[in-house]
C-alpha cells in the first residue's frame, strides 16, 4: 500500500499532502513511525560513550520527527476537520501513544544519562544550557525519579487520562452539533442581523429542514443571537443549549467524565508529589505557585465585581425603564448591554461590522506584521488542502528568504471543534538541517455568501489578531532546537505575543486605514471611531469577572481536597463563596470547558490575564514611540516573537520593556482603576 503519511513532505513545500491521505493509512503509519522511534530511543540508551550534549540531548531532539509528522497531520485534522472514523481512529491510537511517551519519559537509564549531562561541566551555549535544564526538568516533572511500583501506577494513569481527554472533546463537539434552535415564524427573527438570519436559513437547508431557520449553540451563533434577539424566551433557549452541553442527560453527558479526569490528576500529582494537580501544572512556569496566581486573580476580582455590580444596577434599571418586570438574567446580559452602550454612546457593533470584512482584517494584520517585523505575505495558489477553505502564504524576510509557510483554515462548519486556534504541521529549527515553520490559524467565523463578504463582529476580528499573534510567534522563531522553538513555552507566557497583537486591531490608527465598508470602500467614518474609542472600556466589568470566574473554577477543580461528587453543588458552592454575581455566569461551565479538560489549559485558564499584564505593560513602548516605531518592532521581534524558549523569558521581556510588567497597567486597560 502506497502510503503519504511514510516520506516527507518537501515536494509540496513541507505541506502534508491531504488529498492523498486517506484514513486507512493513519494506524500504519502511527505504528511504523512509533516502531522508528523506539529504535532511535534505543540507540540513545545502547551508546556506549559517555553521556554528553551531543549524543544524549541532541540525539533526543533528533528523534521522533517522523511520529512528529503523523502525529501532526491527525490531531490538528481531529480538530479541524473531524470526523466518526477519525475519532475511531484517535480512541484506537491514543493509549498506544500515551504508553510510548511512558515508555522514554519513565526509562530509568535515559533519564540517568539526562542527568549526567545536566551536573557535567560540559562546555555549552546559553541555549543549549537551557535546553539540558528543560529536558532535565520535564523527565523528572514526568516521573522518572520515581520507583517501580510508581511508575507502574503512573502509566495506567497517564493512559486512562488520556483517553478521557479525549472522549471530553468529542462528547463537546458532539453535544454543539446536536443541539438545534429552529424558528419557524419569521416574527421570532426580529431584531437579528441579515447576516445571521442567511446563516440560519443556509443552515436549516443543509439540514433539509424547510421554512425555517436553524442556529446551533456555537459561539458564533449565540452571541449575536443574543445580542439583537427581541425575543426573551428564544434567547433563554440558545443560551441554555449552550450552557448545558455536557451535562444533558445522555451519551455525550462530560459530568462523570471530568470527576474521574479531575481524581486522576490529584492522584497522578500525589505520586509525583505534589499537593494538587495545580502545584505540579504550575513548575516552570512564569506564576511558579498557585499563591502568585490566586493573588493577581484575587487584585482584579475586587474591581470587576464593583464594576459589573454598578453594570447590573444600570441593565436592571433599564429592564424596569421599559415597564419590563423581570429580574436581569444571563441570557438577558448581552441584549441589554447593547441597549445601554446604545443609550450611553451612541454605539453599535453592528455600525462597525460593515467596515470588518474577513478580507480587510485580514489585511490589516498582514500589514501590521510587515511593518513592525519587515516581512513579506505572498499568497499561494496551488498547494495541498484538507478542506475547499484553506488559503496559503509564503512569508519571506526582508532578503527575499523564505521563513515559513502561514495557513488559514477560517469559516465554521460541524467537523470543527468550537473556538479558535494556532497550530503548526512543522516547527522551526537549525538542529538537524534548516527547517522553516509552517503554521495555521484554524478559526470559526461566519462563511460568506457567494454575493456577500465575510463580516466579522468586533470579538472576531481581535479574535483573527490574536491567533495571527500566535502564528507569528511561530512563524518569526529562530532559534536551534525545535523543543525550544516558536509556542514551545509556558502556558502563562505563551499568550503574550498572541495578545500583544491584539492592540494593533484596538488602535483607531489601524481601523482608519483598513476598516473600509465591504461593498463602497470608503473610509470608517470619524464620526463612528469616535464612538468607538468612547467605549473602549465599556462592559469592562461583566468581560472580566466572566473571565475570572473560568479561571477560580479550573484551579479549584485542580487544587481541592475533598472528593467531589457533584458538579453543580461543587460550581454553586464555588460561586457562592467568591460572591460572583447571579447574573454572570462563569464564561465556561465545567461541563463544556475544553480548555482545561480536553485542551492543555488544566489549572492555566488564568495564564491569559497573567499574559495580559505583560502585554499591557509592553505595548506602552508603542503607545509612548510610536504604533509603528522600527527600532521597538526590531527590538519585540528578536526578543518576544523569534526567541521561543531559548532564554529567560522575564530578562527577555525586560530587555524589551525596560522595567518589570506592572499589574496597574492591566486595570487600566480594562478601565477598572
Amino acid at each position: 500500500m502506497r502510503n503519504p503519511l511514510l516520506k516527507d513532505f518537501k515536494s509540496s513545500l513541507g505541506i502534508p499532502p491531504f488529498e492523498e491521505i486517506k484514513d486507512r493509512h493513519y494506524l500504519p503509519a502511527f505504528k511504523a513511525a512509533l516502531k522508528e522511534h523506539k529504535k532511535e530511543i534505543d540507540s540513545i540508551i545502547n551508546n556506549k560513550q559517555i553521556p554528553d550534549f551531543e549524543n544524549t540531548i541532541n540525539a533526543l531532539e533528533n528523534s521522533g520527527s517522523f511520529l512528529a509528522r503523523v502525529s501532526r497531520v491527525f490531531f490538528n485534522l481531529l480538530s479541524a476537520h473531524s470526523s466518526e472514523k477519525l475519532q475511531d481512529i484517535a480512541n484506537q491510537i491514543t493509549p498506544f501513544l500515551s504508553k510510548h511517551r511512558d515508555s522514554i519519559s519513565l526509562n530509568e537509564e535515559l533519564f540517568l544519562r539526562i542527568k549526567k549531562v545536566y551536573e557535567s561541566q560540559e562546555n555549552l551555549n546559553e541555549e543549549q544550557k537551557r535546553l539540558v535544564k528543560i529536558t532535565y526538568d520535564s523527565f523528572k516533572l514526568n516521573g522518572s525519579n520515581l520507583g517501580k511500583m510508581d511508575k507502574s501506577k503512573l502509566k495506567k494513569l497517564n493512559q486512562k487520562l488520556s483517553s478521557l481527554t479525549l472522549k471530553f472533546g468529542q462528547n463537546t463537539l458532539k453535544e454543539t452539533n446536536s443541539f438545534n434552535l429552529i424558528i419557524k415564524e419569521k416574527s421570532d427573527l426580529i431584531g437579528l442581523p441579515d447576516d445571521l438570519i442567511k446563516q440560519a436559513k443556509s443552515q436549516a437547508e443543509k439540514e433539509n429542514k424547510e421554512n425555517s431557520w436553524l442556529f446551533k449553540a456555537t459561539r458564533e451563533n449565540l452571541y449575536p443571537f443574543l445580542t439583537f434577539s427581541e425575543n426573551r424566551h428564544l434567547r433563554e433557549a440558545i443560551y441554555k443549549g449552550y450552557v448545558n452541553k455536557g451535562k444533558n442527560k445522555n451519551s455525550n453527558n462530560n459530568e462523570k467524565i471530568l470527576l474521574e479526569i479531575t481524581n486522576l490528576r490529584e492522584q497522578r500529582a500525589k505520586i509525583l508529589g505534589f499537593d494538587s494537580h495545580t502545584e505540579l501544572a504550575l513548575q516552570n512556569t512564569m506564576a511558579e505557585s498557585k499563591k502568585n496566581v490566586l493573588e493577581l486573580l484575587d487584585n482584579v476580582w475586587g474591581p470587576a465585581t464593583k464594576r459589573a455590580q454598578e453594570e447590573i444596577k444600570e441593565i436592571q434599571g433599564l429592564i424596569q425603564q421599559e415597564g419590563r418586570n423581570f429580574k436581569l438574567e444571563p441570557w438577558d446580559w448581552w441584549f441589554y448591554s447593547e441597549k445601554v452602550r446604545q443609550a450611553k454612546f451612541n454605539y453599535s457593533e453592528e455600525e462597525m461590522r460593515p467596515y470588518l470584512s474577513l478580507e480587510n482584517i485580514q489585511k490589516a494584520a498582514f500589514t501590521t506584521a510587515e511593518r513592525l517585523f519587515d516581512i513579506k505575505f505572498k499568497s499561494l495558489r496551488s498547494f495541498p488542502k484538507y478542506h475547499e477553505d484553506i488559503k496559503a502564504y509564503k512569508v519571506f524576510d526582508n532578503k527575499n528568504n523564505i521563513i515559513g509557510i502561514f495557513l488559514t483554515d477560517y469559516f465554521a462548519r460541524p467537523s470543527k471543534q468550537g473556538g479558535a486556534w494556532m497550530t503548526s504541521y512543522q516547527d522551526q529549527s537549525k538542529n538537524n538541517g534548516i527547517k522553516y515553520p509552517i503554521v495555521i490559524n484554524v478559526c470559526n467565523f461566519p462563511k460568506p455568501s457567494k454575493k456577500e463578504k465575510s463580516l466579522l463582529s468586533f470579538e472576531q476580528a481581535i479574535t483573527l489578531f490574536h491567533e495571527f499573534g500566535h502564528g507569528l510567534h511561530g512563524l518569526l522563531s529562530n532559534v536551534t532546537y525545535p523543543s525550544l522553538s516558536g509556542t514551545s513555552v509556558p502556558r502563562d507566557y505563551v499568550e503574550f505575543p498572541s495578545q500583544m497583537f491584539e492592540n494593533w486591531i484596538r488602535s483607531p490608527k489601524v481601523l482608519k486605514e483598513f476598516a473600509l465598508h465591504h461593498r463602497t470602500k470608503e473610509k470608517v467614518p470619524a464620526s463612528l471611531l469616535k464612538k468607538y474609542e468612547k467605549c473602549q472600556k465599556f462592559n469592562q466589568g461583566f468581560a472580566t469577572t466572566e473571565y475570572l470566574a473560568a479561571s477560580y473554577l479550573d484551579l479549584a477543580w485542580h487544587s481541592e481536597k475533598k472528593k467531589i461528587k457533584d458538579v453543580d453543588k461543587f460550581e454553586k458552592s464555588l460561586f457562592k463563596a467568591l460572591n460572583k454575581p447571579k447574573e454572570i455566569d462563569s464564561r465556561y461551565g465545567s461541563s463544556y470547558f475544553n480548555h482545561i479538560f480536553s485542551g492543555g489549559y488544566s489549572s492555566s485558564y488564568y495564564s491569559y490575564m497573567w499574559s495580559e499584564v505583560l502585554d499591557s505593560s509592553a505595548f506602552e513602548v508603542f503607545e509612548k514611540k510610536g504604533l509603528f516605531h522600527k527600532a521597538s518592532g526590531k527590538k519585540l521581534k528578536e526578543l518576544v516573537y523569534a526567541s521561543g524558549n531559548s532564554k529567560n523569558l522575564m530578562d527577555q521581556f525586560i530587555k524589551f520593556n525596560g522595567k518589570k510588567p506592572d499589574p496597574k497597567r492591566l486595570l487600566q486597560k480594562r478601565g477598572l482603576a
